[in-house]
């Protein structure tokens, strides 16, 4: 043990007397230097010492007095103050009750609750108070016979139970167990040997408690014996034939238990002899506290007493001093405090680790600091700064690779910018690389830590570490590195192959395929990848890098998207449902990809198109396909490209291809026109009543690119006949205006004939002789009575390239014509008046001259009219009961008056509908003959004065139907 360290990790705290108190009296020195410390104990704040005279003493923090009581008569031999409850058990001498009877009593005390004592002769104690004794108890009985109690010990189990183990000089060890307060307790004896002797005495004990396993640990100078409480009866086991003395004996916080030898300290656990510690001369007193062992040392050679207080895990000692006989040493607020035989006490305390390592770090002792602070379980970060400064101190040393082991130890708590700029120096880069590989084996790593060890292994060329890195399978789908700085760095030094299978792995497939397209240009087997992937992976990465595979390998790319926007063989097979297309991809989402590239554009849509019929975006796809079939010029990049690497040398070759350019984009034009025509026919089919495509867009792609064809379609489509004729117009078709004047001007065919106005203004105003066409436009005006003759006149006098010859024959039949009508209105008028005259002198007949009705016969039965008979003043007559209830009108003149009064209704309803009005005014040819006809039936002036005209509509109505 010369070999272990001694170091000054404790100090010395105070030191003091401690003298008993007694009542003031003169010879309070002497009772003071007369009494003796028998025993003591410490916990729960205090320390407890017992006299010979059976006073006990309490002291607080600092050894201060607290109070003092009389525990027994005579003298206190053993006493602990409990942990858990603040109790006080004692074992001391009291008077003799009788002589059967021993002296030896235990008590319990309680602190917690304090009475006033009664004033004796023998009480010595200054204190006013004393505790609660809660319980007396007699060791000796028949049962268990006197003997000199030679240990004392006390476990608290559940409370109140309390286990005390006694052991006395004949090897017999006496257990209390119960609750002595209320006197339920049971008694039992242990021995640790057949034979009792002075050899066997208990010198020591010691509980072990390990779940539901109780134990006792038994010294004697001649064994170590332990006995299982928990089984019935105790089972006895020998651990050593070989013991210990007296106060020699402590358990340390491990549960083990430490006798000490004067040749070494041994260890026991439940199993027998442990470890053991060469610690030469007599061992006094052992204890344990905080994991370091204390043990007092008497050297035999100088008599002198050391004290030591040793670190087993570290292998030194972290205190050594010399001290006077020591007869108790007990541990209480955090300190140790030993009593010596003259009453003097001194307390040491441990220093903070903040000391030891200082003292350490002085000493360049980082080995010792770092087991210390692990020993100790320190927290993680005083652990690393040790290993910081140790690793700086092997740094400045230049021992670069020690250095570094240490700060491998630090990661998680010490910075790692910190270490890596110590190590950047090219020098140093091994040492540098295997840090950055701990560092991102834990998960710590940052991108920028993954950067620089990828530089790390592409500068040392390190092909092997870098697939190491790469390709490790550690943490089964997970990287321990940023995927993308690895990709990164691994494609900016041509490492290629190791970007390409981090991204795999990753399951970044965008970037895979950029390395393959942008760097490696194998756009075979990206494509071949791509096919490879989920649908919805694949979309995602064509997307992206569609521009480039469309550039390289069109047909290729385009069969992907075919696959990808289309349902399979077997979903063809067995017929997709529109809700299964509707889930695929849509072509427009890929428009984007053919930015530079309408070719293939315009392939990959035809051929969508023809094989899928119902597509939810079949309006965008035909939009789509509309403009490139309208545009004038579609882009070229090949042919682009080559005319501008021609060389300037060969304009005539030049100029030959530019014309083999023209003729070619020529026919491309002409044929793409062709298929949008019939795109714009076949998308609007009768039975729709809009097309499957943009209407106003398709007609905006056809003004732009002067497509006659498809906007006349369009217009005629959308009945919008007089922009077909602005065609028409515009262009100075006058053949095609005509003809589409037939076709569409012919109101029989649901056509409109207002056209035919509209070209008659057109050749008015065209300012050139059209002669042959205005007599065509006539006949059809003519035919169809479109427009009066005035009409005609005014539009075409401003033309002032068209003679009257033009129109000699028009207005000739014109004027016959209205002649012939002037002559029909003539004679209907005189109708009308001759007829209006008969009605009159009708009338005042009726009103004036009395009627003589000569009917025989009943005009419904035919028979001889007889009495009672009806006659009505349309000269007809009616047997009464022929008529039955209906007497007020004639049978045979009442439907024609139903049918007049009906009129009647009928107009007047019509003139408060003045939507009608309006509509037959607009739709007819001459708007003035149906205000004529309105005003003629008298509709409007009935509205104008409609309660006069109505009652004298109704006067007449009466007269004419009164019959009398």
């Amino acid at each position: 043990m010369y070999q272990w360290r001694k170091f000054e990790f404790f100090e010395e705290k105070n030191a003091g007397k401690l003298n008993k108190i007694s009542p003031p009296s003169s010879s309070e020195e002497e009772n003071s230097a007369a009494v003796k410390i028998e025993c003591c104990s410490s916990g729960r704040g205090k320390v407890v010492i017992g006299y010979d005279d059976g006073t006990i003493s309490l002291l607080d923090r600092g050894l201060n007095f607290n109070f003092s009581f009389h525990a027994h008569s005579s003298s206190v031999l053993f006493l602990q103050h409990l942990k858990q409850r603040n109790f006080l058990v004692t074992i001391g001498e009291d008077e003799q009750i009788s002589p059967q009877q021993s002296s030896m009593c235990l008590k319990v005390f309680d602190l917690d609750k304090m009475h006033q004592p009664e004033a004796t002769s023998t009480s010595t104690s200054t204190n006013s108070t004393t505790p609660d004794c809660i319980g007396i108890l007699r060791i000796f009985t028949n049962q268990f016979p006197q003997a000199k109690i030679t240990s004392f010990l006390v476990l608290e189990e559940a409370p109140p139970i309390l286990l005390i183990a006694i052991g006395l000089d004949n090897g017999c060890i006496y257990c209390i167990k119960g609750d002595i307060g209320r006197e339920r307790i049971t008694r039992f004896r242990l021995e640790v040997d057949d034979n009792r002797s002075s050899s066997n005495s208990i010198t020591g004990l010691g509980f072990r408690v390990d779940g539901q396993a109780l134990q006792l640990f038994a010294v004697t100078p001649v064994s170590v014996t332990l006995f299982s409480l928990q089984d019935q009866p105790p089972r006895r086991q020998t651990l050593d034939h070989i013991g210990s003395s007296v106060y020699s004996v402590t358990m340390s916080d491990r549960l083990e238990l430490i006798i000490g030898r004067p040749e070494a300290v041994y260890f026991y656990e439940v199993d027998g002899r442990g470890p053991c510690w060469a610690f030469e001369g007599e061992k006094k007193f052992l204890g344990w506290f905080r994991g370091y062992l204390l043990c007092v040392i008497a050297d035999q050679r100088n008599g002198k007493h050391t004290f030591n207080v040793y670190d087993l895990k570290n292998r030194l000692i972290a205190h050594s001093i010399v001290v006077k006989e020591v007869t108790h040493m007990l541990c209480e607020w955090g300190n140790i405090i030993l009593i010596m035989a003259d009453k003097s006490a001194l307390c040491i305390g441990e220093k903070d680790m903040e000391s030891k390592l200082d003292m350490l770090f002085k000493k360049n002792l980082y080995t010792v600091a770092i087991n210390l602070v692990q020993s100790q379980q320190a927290d993680a970060a005083a652990t690393a700064e040790v290993l910081r400064k140790y690793g700086d101190h092997l740094y400045s040393k230049q021992d670069y690779d020690e250095a570094m082991a240490q700060y491998i130890n630090t990661i998680g708590h010490l910075e790692p910018s910190y270490v890596i700029q110590k190590f950047l120096d090219a020098q140093r880069i091994y040492n540098l690389t295997n840090y950055l590989e701990k560092l991102h084996e834990k998960g710590l790593a940052s991108k920028d830590h993954t950067t620089l060890l990828l530089n790390c292994y592409t500068k040392l060329k390190d092909v092997g570490k870098l697939n190491i890195f790469i390709k490790s399978e550690d943490g089964v789908g997970e990287q321990k590195f940023d995927v993308e700085t690895a990709i990164r760095v691994c494609r900016a030094a041509n490492y290629h192959e190791h970007a390409m299978y981090v991204a795999k792995k990753a399951g970044r497939h965008e970037l895979y395929l950029k390395i393959l397209l942008e760097d490696l240009g194998r756009y075979d087997e990206a494509l071949h990848y791509i096919s490879g992937l989920e649908p919805s992976q694949a979309g995602v990465t064509v997307k992206e890098y569609g521009k480039i595979l469309i550039e390289h390998k069109p047909v290729e790319t385009i069969e992907i998207l075919m696959r990808l926007c289309t349902e399979d063989k077997e979903s063809v097979k067995r017929g997709a449902s529109s809700a299964y297309i509707s889930m695929l991809p849509s072509p427009v989402d890929f428009l984007n990809i053919f930015i530079h590239h309408p070719e293939s554009l315009m392939d990959f849509l035809e051929k969508y198109t023809t094989k899928v019929k119902d597509s939810p975006a079949q309006v965008e796809i035909h939009n789509t396909l509309l403009e490139l079939y309208l545009s004038n010029d579609l882009n070229f990049p090949s042919i682009s490209q080559a005319n501008n690497n021609e060389d300037l040398n060969l304009k005539a070759v030049g100029k030959l291809v530019a014309d083999g350019k023209d003729s070619a984009k020529e026919t491309d034009c002409f044929e793409r026109r062709d298929k949008g025509l019939r795109l714009l026919k076949s998308a609007w089919p009768s039975e729709l009543e809009h097309p499957l495509y943009d209407v106003d867009l398709a007609i905006i792609l056809c003004e732009m690119n002067a497509f006659s064809e498809g906007l006349l379609y369009l217009y005629e489509k959308m009945k919008l006949y007089k922009e077909v004729i602005a065609c028409y117009m515009q262009a100075h078709d006058h053949e095609g205006l005509i003809a589409c004047c037939k076709r569409l001007g012919d109101s029989v065919k649901g056509g409109d004939p207002s056209l035919w106005a509209d070209l008659l203004k057109y050749f008015g105003e065209l300012g050139e002789d059209c002669s042959k066409e205005v007599k065509e436009v006539l006949t059809y005006i003519e035919r169809d009575d479109i427009l009066p003759p005035i009409i005609v006149l005014q539009t075409l006098s401003r033309n002032p390239c068209l003679t009257l010859s033009v129109i000699k024959d028009y207005i000739a039949r014109k004027l016959e014509q209205e002649s012939k009508l002037i002559e029909e209105d003539r004679r209907a008028i005189e109708k009308y008046q001759e007829d209006t005259l008969a009605m009159r002198k009708e009338v005042q007949d009726l009103r004036t001259n009395a009627r003589i009705f000569q009917l025989s016969k009943c005009t419904a039965c035919t028979f001889t009219l007889d009495l009672p008979a009806v006659h009505f003043m349309c000269m007809h007559s009616f047997h009464q009961r022929c008529l039955g209830d209906n007497e007020k009108e004639c049978p045979e003149c009442a439907p024609e008056y139903r049918s007049v009064m009906e009129m009647k209704r009928s107009l007047e309803q019509n003139s408060r509908d003045q939507d009608q009005f309006f509509q037959q005014v607009k739709s007819s040819k001459d708007g003035f003959s149906v205000i004529a006809e309105y005003f003629g039936k008298g509709i409007i002036s009935k509205t104008s004065n409609g309660s006069t005209g109505a009652g004298a509509l109704g006067s007449a109505n009466t007269s004419s139907g009164s019959g009398l």
